[in-house]
């Protein structure tokens, strides 16, 4: 059973859905702070500043869905914590010290708390080490002895937590400070003695350690409430300090820190919609993996014939010669030797040898894996230039974006004599470019793991993924080079009114080619059907936004040959 601070907060219950409606903006709730009201994902990504005094700023907020996560600072970490060892403190009558020990063995669950508690006070506290009578009896003596260096001191200079065992505070001391620089397990201190169980709290660390000790305790007590915390999550981005509260059972995973980096917050890679975290990481293992490399070498090398190290052919004759200590000399094509080669074998350019194997079926099996994977590398070589190129055409429309902000959008405001305020359909632009390029980034990676016998799938994917790549490169086109002749101009011009409506439109239009691409791939591309096939097979006409229709490169047809003169592998060719 789960209590409201586990449930669904009504305040952030909706998805953060780019494309639910109108783009989707994320502001700082803190008018107070410095830091840009508004922002959205990546690494290197830029805010959009906006003034909390701007005529449409109450339409723009009452226009954006309601989030469903939180970006915590680290106050507002504090906050809450503070205010949930409140809430158990309070509703279970025990100190502040023992509601932390509670919520820290429970995860921070407040509900859990309550749950475990209500069900078997006595249980949890013997799971815990909260006890509610000392374990020992000690003595009313003048002095006592230390239970670990065995001296006798005053009363006063020994100390216990609830059990009763008596030790000195000198060993206290070293007990605690070995304890917290050895790391976060500090915070499931238990007592020094080998058989009890009672929990040490944060008021004996106040008490008896150094105020470096405490500062790293504290910092452990305030990490471990969002890593421990199965509703938050730091923000991955590097150097980031901020953390996310997450309601968890929302669809979709993709949240924007304010440091401006997004993320997914189930597996905390980059975002990745409409593509699922499984699809994601297989493809950042094959990125990475040796795997390709030995696809490589196996589509574009063959072995010494002598010591078998791969050996690339980067020039036109069939000698070969490999490099020292081997230095053997052979036929590139039937790998014999080459002292047994000459014009009646064929030259330099042929070889009779294999032609008449190859007839006679020799090299079947090695040519049909050779061919197997140098297929697999051009599917694979294909796929990933296409998803670095939208990468780097994002990263590229983030600094024209950040550029527009800065400078441009001021300079023309004075051009054409027009607000900032009624220049926003220029940024809207420039931010579903941002956005439909990392959208378009990662359906590459969902269309290489798209199976080879779903035609009928395969045949829409492309279609809709052509649609909207093609969509987006007329936007882009229009953003880029046909609004630069208006900020370069000398003054207002008279076409400005149509370049408005036009980059409008087209934003418009790739809006809905995107949630199209977005919505059929999050549901599996389960709408294929007959119609949908058919409508495969039709050319489209241009959208009615105008423009100039780019060849579709997104369509997954045809596949990146490599060019020009190769390069060795290990060993070097004549």
């Amino acid at each position: 059973m789960e209590s409201e601070d586990d449930m669904i907060d009504d305040s952030v219950s909706m998805e953060d859905d780019f494309y639910s409606g109108d783009l989707s903006y994320c502001y700082d709730d803190d008018p107070n702070d410095n830091d840009n009201d508004y922002y959205f994902d990546d690494d290197n990504d830029y805010g959009l500043l906006e003034d909390d005094d701007d005529d449409d700023q109450d339409g723009i907020v009452s226009r954006r869905p309601q989030l469903s996560y939180t970006v915590l600072k680290e106050a507002d970490i504090k906050q809450q914590q503070e205010d949930d060892i409140s809430k158990v403190s309070t509703v279970l009558s025990i100190s502040r010290v023992d509601a932390t020990i509670l919520l820290r063995y429970y995860n921070w669950s407040v509900s859990k708390v309550h749950d475990e508690w209500f069900a078997d006070e006595g249980g949890v506290r013997q799971s815990v080490g909260l006890l509610e009578r000392p374990a020992v009896q000690v003595s009313n003596a003048r002095e006592l002895t230390c239970g670990i260096c065995f001296e006798s001191f005053l009363r006063d200079n020994i100390t216990s937590v609830a059990c009763g065992h008596p030790f000195c505070l000198s060993c206290w001391r070293g007990y605690i400070s070995t304890t917290i620089y050895d790391g976060p397990g500090c915070l499931s201190l238990r007592c020094p003695d080998p058989s009890c169980n009672a929990a040490v709290g944060k008021d004996m660390i106040d008490k008896l350690a150094t105020s470096e000790e405490k500062e790293k305790y504290s910092r452990y007590l305030l990490r471990s409430y969002v890593e421990d915390n199965r509703k938050t999550k730091w923000c991955p981005a590097p150097g980031c300090e901020y953390a996310v509260d997450f309601t968890v059972g929302s669809g979709n995973f993709d949240v924007s820190c304010i440091c401006s980096y997004s993320f997914c917050w189930n597996c905390t890679e980059e975002a990745h919609r409409p593509v699922d975290c499984e699809t994601v990481a297989k493809w950042i293992l094959k990125n990475s993996a040796e795997s390709e490399n030995m696809n490589w070498i196996l589509a574009n090398s063959k072995p010494c014939p002598k010591c078998k190290r791969p050996i690339e052919k980067n020039q036109g004759c069939m000698h070969m010669t490999c490099t020292p200590p081997c230095k053997f000399e052979f036929c590139w094509l039937c790998l014999g030797a080459w002292a047994e080669h000459g014009e009646r074998t064929g030259g330099f350019y042929a070889c009779n040898r294999y032609e008449a194997a190859k007839q006679e079926g020799v090299y079947d099996e090695a040519e049909r894996r050779r061919e197997m994977a140098k297929n697999s590398l051009e599917k694979y070589t294909h796929y990933y230039e296409r998803w670095a190129s939208n990468q780097l055409s994002r990263q590229k429309a983030l600094a024209d974006l950040h550029q527009m902000q800065t400078v441009h959008l001021e300079k023309l405001s004075d051009l054409q004599c027009t607000p900032e305020s009624q220049l926003k359909f220029i940024t809207e632009a420039w931010l579903q470019i941002v956005e439909c390029r990392r959208v378009l980034k990662w359906t590459y990676a969902y269309g290489y793991y798209l199976p080879e016998h779903e035609h009928a799938k395969r045949q829409f994917f492309e279609y809709l993924q052509g649609e909207a790549e093609s969509g987006l490169e007329r936007l882009h086109q229009c953003a880029e080079k046909e609004l630069n002749k208006f900020v370069t101009g000398d003054g207002p011009s008279k076409e400005f009114d149509d370049f408005r409506a036009k980059l409008a439109g087209l934003t418009s239009v790739t809006k809905n080619y995107f949630e199209n691409l977005v919505r059929a791939l999050e549901n599996g591309l389960a709408d294929v059907d007959s119609q949908a096939a058919a409508a495969c097979s039709k050319t489209t006409s241009s959208k009615n936004t105008g423009g100039t229709s780019k060849t579709r490169g997104g369509r997954g047809k045809g596949s990146s040959k490599s060019g020009g003169s190769g390069r060795n592998v290990d060993d070097t060719s004549n």
